[in-house]
């Protein structure tokens, strides 16, 4: 590991089930995303026929995060774990590209 690479915080199981689903949500979202589409709806079809399992199971984890009395979610140590997990280019996905023809 190169000393610039960010670590994994310590998560609680419950917090790492949670960054789990939501970036699984956000890989399929950004699936369906006409604006990044490769035109064929199969694909976008398949991604949000599974983006409904995948919300159960992001439903299941605060679900089980606030059953183990885990009540607060801190956002610098999760923003980090999405950090060096790549939500942030993940997520970028999910965005409407900029228009270059509007830049020009």
């Amino acid at each position: 590991m190169r000393l610039d690479e960010e670590r994994l915080p310590a998560l609680t199981e419950a917090e790492g089930a949670l960054i789990d689903r939501y970036l699984a949500v956000v890989d399929l979202v950004a699936r369906i995303n006409p604006a990044r589409s490769s035109g064929h709806t199969y694909s976008g079809l398949r991604a949000a026929q599974a983006l409904v399992a995948e919300a159960i199971g992001l439903r299941d984890a605060l679900q089980l995060m606030f059953e183990r009395r885990e009540h607060e979610i801190y956002p610098a140590t999760l923003a980090r774990a999405l950090r060096v997990l790549d939500g942030v280019r993940r997520s970028q996905r999910v965005t409407v590209p900029p228009d270059h023809a509007e830049q020009t």
